[in-house]
């Protein structure tokens, strides 16, 4: 997980051009009209097609009016309709299960334009490859963190040698600020599986003494650009909801909310949400 970092972040420059607008726009638009809302959730709520004389009678609405509402959804994309005999079969467009969220979010602010990451990184932060000798000072780093119950699940720092195993070599850096190491991120492989091999798990930590001087925005960059060098595909982050210093650092590095997942552990005995968030690299 994500540790709370206090880093200044700049205010994001609108985003969403025109063409998206008017898409979005369309889309929902389409979906002004409740009974629309409700065929659209029966057919996408099925494991498959359904008529339209079944939707008609799980709707209680006569069937010319059903079939004009279905036409309006297939020229938004949100089904599709296929005859087959007398009947018209009508099922989900799977894009749609994609689209319609992420038009929501784009809408809301929640995602940033890809490729990357802000350009205001501090001018006394470096950056460098985290080095054997540095892991007293991470686990240190690392200790604050755990201390705030708003960055991670863990209770005690593990030690040096189970962090050697987890973190991806080549991807562990560390910040110094005035020559002390002020800050770690580091990546682990969310699966041991080849066809996840390019998809791997971010945490970035910031020491107590260094927060807000930006010390996450520059670790954050360098941990993503150099994953997007080194061929990784989807970086993940999983940060409590009441992190919202970490929620906005992530997305101003082109990171995007997946969703919530609810109750999904307990720390200190109490059930805790966590937001899961992606990037991905530019193809």
């Amino acid at each position: 997980m994500t540790a709370t970092t206090n880093s200044t972040i700049a205010a994001p420059t609108p985003t969403l051009n025109a063409t998206d607008a008017a898409t979005y726009a369309s889309w929902f638009a389409c979906l002004a009209e409740p009974m629309r809302v409700r065929l659209l959730h029966i057919i996408a709520t099925r494991t498959a097609p359904i008529s339209v004389g079944d939707l008609a009678a799980a709707t209680d609405i006569r069937q010319p009016t059903v079939s004009h509402h279905l036409r309006k959804l297939a020229e938004a994309g949100f089904v599709t309709l296929t005859r087959r005999g007398t009947s018209t079969l009508v099922a989900i467009n799977p894009a749609c299960c994609t689209g319609l969220p992420h038009a929501a979010d784009a809408v809301m602010g929640l995602l940033t334009a890809r490729p990357c990451c802000p350009t205001d990184l501090p001018a006394d932060v470096t950056v460098r490859a985290m080095r054997s000798a540095d892991f007293d000072a991470a686990r240190r780093i690392y200790a604050e963190g755990i201390a705030t119950r708003a960055a991670t699940f863990e209770t005690d720092v593990p030690d040096a040698t189970v962090l050697d195993a987890k973190w991806l070599p080549g991807h562990r850096w560390v910040a110094e600020v005035d020559g002390e190491i002020s800050g770690w991120a580091a990546l682990t492989a969310v699966s041991d599986r080849s066809c996840y091999s390019g998809v791997a798990e971010t945490s970035v930590y910031v020491a107590a003494s260094a927060r807000g001087r930006g010390v996450g925005k520059a670790l954050l960059h360098r941990q993503v650009t150099e994953a997007d060098a080194a061929g990784l595909w989807t970086l993940q982050a999983v940060i409590f909801p009441e992190n919202k210093t970490s929620l906005a650092l992530h997305h101003s590095a082109g990171f995007r909310t997946v969703g919530v997942r609810e109750r999904i552990a307990r720390l200190d005995g109490v059930w805790r949400d966590t937001v899961l968030l992606e990037r991905r690299a530019d193809d």
